[in-house]
């Protein structure tokens, strides 16, 4: 088993989680098996209960673990399927400590962040080592070097190196180098102390990772190779990308990265083979057909909020070779300004999962002018929730119909809680999470698309509809079209007279990939350019 750690300096977001998803993705195109970790410092046990602002998305597994967004990367870049063992948080390893404390299990001796916080991370990396059955563990290690709270994890992975054995780990440390624009250079003197830094812990990264605006030339290298006490070739250049990230597997290639590692880890493979990944990135940068999404959203400020939503829709343009336009829409700007200032220029519109009130109404009369103007909707878990209040309350005529999750007092709460749900008093981890089978109806759209009667598809939410308005929907022209097997509860809605109108009361994005774009996002991008090609003719 050989295992590399992916650490962090000089500043936070440098995409750890990117470089550690396109490393995977050359291993596993050398025919190596690999599974990838994330280490998160924060004493959450998961980010499920942070805030989008806090912590961008929250990532659902097949095994309705809530995780970190780098999942995703991980799982969009590679062919590997994440368990709760990919994840590991401080919260999650006190708790584990604490509780081994309370059964007596440590016979009396005194619980100390070493050994016992440590041994307690070096035995994740063990267990998903032994799980995974993977060649190569690539583990993550979030936040940035110096922060206080992350040295427990960092010495933990200076002692599992020692006992792994030489041969068998490789440090990788991702820096940023700035561009002084008064000075006209880059300066190496971030890298020089975090490096230093990490060398104070017991810690001598193998290769740099090396963010930067503009390229290091051969002097710079140099300098950072004498001065970080890490080899000339081992120092790798990961510039910003020009059209999207994933350019980056193939940046790093160039930068001959893999051939490094394999090299460190005597590992004797094939060189990859990435022209599948070229016609991705060719479809990217230079696509034959264009479209307008609108995604409207409330948490549209921050990228991160949506980041699998985002991601799965470049996957359908890339199904398409169609670039996409992303326009991000602010839900309570349309119900300030109305909505064909903001919405009668694009091609389609989807409205993503979320929570809490504000925003539901422009959310809504996104969702009926979409209905209306035939223009192509996605809607995901909020999304579907969305689009039935809004036809109950258009189409129906049930007025002041609403989600019990928004107004507990509503007439004909179309939207609820299940059961199940009502006797739920704490919030992580209670919500309906993970993979669960859909079973689609024949002849239904939904199921043209996935060419399939039964899938399965993430799920995490609280609210479902109410099926004692089922009838009258359906009578409506409100297809429910996917069912949980027993029938119980209403999973996908389309209407069958619209051009694309389909909503899921699940997270279709979260297993979407570029080289396996979804088929929901494949067909909602190929309706959406067939809208605004027909508007042009």
């Amino acid at each position: 088993m050989k295992y590399i750690f992916v650490t962090g300096g000089v500043v936070s977001s440098l995409g750890k989680g990117l470089t550690a998803a396109a490393l995977g993705t050359l291993l596993e195109n050398r025919g190596l098996k690999v599974t990838l970790q994330k280490f998160d410092p924060y004493l959450n046990v998961d980010p499920g209960t942070m805030s989008p602002f806090q912590h961008g998305e929250v990532y659902v597994l097949d095994d309705g673990a809530e995780t970190d967004l780098d999942l995703g990367h991980y799982e969009r870049f590679t062919n590997v399927k994440l368990t709760r063992l990919n994840n590991l948080t401080s919260g999650q390893v006190y708790q584990t400590v604490l509780d081994k404390e309370r059964r007596g299990d440590y016979l009396g001796k005194t619980v100390q962040v070493i050994p016992h916080i440590t041994d307690e991370i070096q035995n994740r990396i063990r267990q998903l080592a032994e799980q995974s059955k993977a060649d190569i563990v690539i583990t993550e290690i979030g936040g940035t070097t110096g922060d206080i709270e992350g040295l427990p994890f960092l010495e933990a992975i200076r002692e599992f190196a020692l006992n792994a054995g030489r041969d068998n780990v490789i440090f990788m440390h991702v820096t940023y180098v700035p561009f002084i624009k008064a000075a006209g250079e880059l300066k190496t003197k971030p890298t020089q102390q975090s490096v230093a830094k990490l060398r104070e812990i017991g810690i001598a990264p193998h290769i740099l990772i090396c963010r930067c605006e503009k390229p290091l030339d051969k002097e710079l290298r140099q300098k950072i190779s004498l001065f970080c006490n890490v080899p000339y070739e081992g120092v790798i250049e990961e510039k910003d990308v020009d059209h999207s990230i994933y350019e980056v597997p193939l940046m790093l290639q160039r930068e001959r990265l893999d051939d490094m590692v394999c090299k460190l880890l005597n590992l004797e493979t094939p060189l990859p083979n990435m022209t599948h990944w070229q016609d991705i990135v060719r479809k990217l940068i230079a696509p034959r057909h264009r479209v307008s999404i609108g995604v409207v959203g409330k948490y549209i400020e921050l990228q991160d909020a949506y980041k699998s939503v985002y991601e799965a829709v470049i996957h359908g343009g890339i199904a398409n070779d169609c670039g996409v336009e992303i326009v991000r829409v602010d839900a309570e700007d349309i119900e300030r300004d109305g909505p064909d200032k903001l919405l009668k220029s694009l091609g389609g519109i989807l409205v993503p999962g979320g929570f809490g009130e504000r925003g539901i109404e422009g959310k809504i009369i996104a969702a009926r002018y979409a209905r209306e103007h035939k223009l192509p909707y996605l809607g995901l878990c909020l999304g579907m929730q969305i689009a039935t209040i809004e036809f109950a309350r258009n189409v129906l005529h049930l007025e002041k119909a609403h989600s019990t999750e928004f107004d507990p007092n509503t007439p004909h709460p179309v939207i609820g809680l299940q059961e199940d749900q009502k006797k739920v008093s704490k919030k992580g981890g209670t919500m309906r999470l993970g993979s669960q089978v859909c079973q689609l109806t024949v002849g239904s759209k939904a199921s043209a698309l996935y060419g399939a009667f039964f899938v399965h598809e993430r799920h995490r939410h609280r609210y479902e509809f109410n099926n004692a308005y089922r009838d009258r929907f359906e009578k409506a022209g409100f297809s429910i079209c996917g069912n949980t097997p027993d029938g119980k509860l209403a999973e996908v809605i389309e209407i069958p007279d619209h051009p694309f109108y389909i909503a899921s009361q699940f997270h279709p994005e979260f297993q979407s990939k570029p080289n396996q774009p979804h088929p929901l996002f494949k067909g909602f991008i190929a309706a959406a350019h067939a809208e605004m090609h027909h508007r042009t003719l």
